[in-house]
């Protein structure tokens, strides 16, 4: 190893940090409309086995039909969110191919009668302006579909460590004009919260059409796109959040569960994944290899670039200065994802194979 080659992989990998922050920050943020009127607008929360997190989603989003899909729960999901005030019912039963999520979801559009569906997940938690500020800007915007990242809840040192450096990858390879430009096929939608107009909708074959893909949001985003409807992502961190893994454990299998997906529909972005994730598997080695050579001021500057740019991810100096852990645990999660997934043994997700 030369030093030219040791600088190249601290320009790409310093470009690519920058790149990523900047390209989450372009999405526009989502505006405040506290006194709008929400209108014509049914959610849907699928759930399974969210006893912890129910009561408080549907309780953040009052005012409005709230139909919480209980898939086959064996806690008190059911039980506590029509205490808390939604309608519930019971997912049918998988067809084969089906996965869960899209399944529930499906199941909750067909009893809903609005204009509107806001699909969400059960760990969320939204802000009373949320739901009349999206639903304003989706109809004064003439939106089809609107996407919002929200904030991320970050509880255990596991989520704290690796979410953080997770978002820094996924965005490395997002271009926001291209993801919310009809001439662009470039797709990205985030899950936990995606409204559409109803006959919209159904156009698309509802969730149906998705229902065997594990990552269907990007998939419902490039379905949208090669029919040009007006789909539009935002962020929102101001008006709700989300846990989206609990736990060491729930990070490692919902990551396992999502890294393969989003490689195979997004074949550039995750091109460009892939390398800052190499970049920084080279991070260690490359310290290793200079301290060896003796060039010391050299290996303290180039290990000081993944915590220092990843600090703007983190927003906490301690967390940055661990983020060298979460490259190698996550290049762990991605490997297991991928050889999971070539194989054919999928990976499981509360208590199902998902392949």
């Amino acid at each position: 190893m030369t030093l030219w080659i040791v600088a190249v992989i601290a320009v790409l990998t310093i470009v690519f940090l920058l790149k990523s922050r900047d390209n989450y920050l372009e999405l526009p943020e989502l505006p405040v409309e506290a006194g709008a009127e929400t209108g014509d607008v049914t959610v849907v929360i699928p759930a399974r086995n969210e006893a912890a997190n129910i009561a408080r989603a549907v309780e953040s989003l009052r005012g409005v039909p709230i139909i919480v899909v209980d898939d086959e729960s064996s806690d008190r999901t059911a039980e506590l969110a029509r205490k808390a005030g939604a309608t519930v019912i019971s997912a049918p039963k998988l067809p084969g191919g089906a996965l869960g999520k899209p399944n529930a979801c499906q199941a909750g559009a067909r009893v809903s009668h609005s204009d509107w569906i806001l699909f969400t997940d059960a760990d969320t938690c939204y802000r009373p302006e949320f739901l009349p500020s999206i639903m304003n800007y989706a109809r004064s915007e003439k939106l089809d579909i609107v996407t919002v990242f929200l904030r991320q809840e970050r509880g255990t040192l596991a989520e704290k460590l690796v979410l953080p450096y997770a978002a820094a990858l996924y965005f490395a390879g997002v271009n926001e004009e291209n993801v919310n430009s009809g001439r662009s096929q470039e797709a990205l939608a985030n899950g936990q919260c995606m409204l559409f107009r109803r006959n919209t909708y159904d156009f698309l074959g509802g969730h149906a059409a998705v229902i065997g893909n594990v990552i269907e949001d990007v998939e419902f985003a490039s379905l949208a796109k090669r029919h040009r409807v007006r789909l539009r992502v935002l962020r929102a961190e101001g008006l709700g959040s989300v846990r989206m893994y609990g736990g060491l454990g729930g990070v490692w299998r919902g990551f396992q569960k999502n890294a393969f997906g989003f490689l195979m529909i997004n074949k550039w972005s995750g091109f460009q994944v892939v390398l800052l994730s190499l970049l920084l598997t080279l991070w260690a080695p490359v310290i290793v290899w200079l301290v060896l050579c003796g060039w010391w001021k050299l290996a303290i500057l180039f290990g000081l670039v993944p915590p220092v740019l990843l600090w703007r991810w983190y927003g906490n100096p301690f967390t940055a200065l661990l983020s060298p852990i979460a490259i190698y645990f996550f290049q762990f999660i991605a490997l297991s994802s991928v050889a999971a997934f070539v194989h054919g043994r999928g990976v499981k997700w509360k208590g199902r194979r998902v392949s």
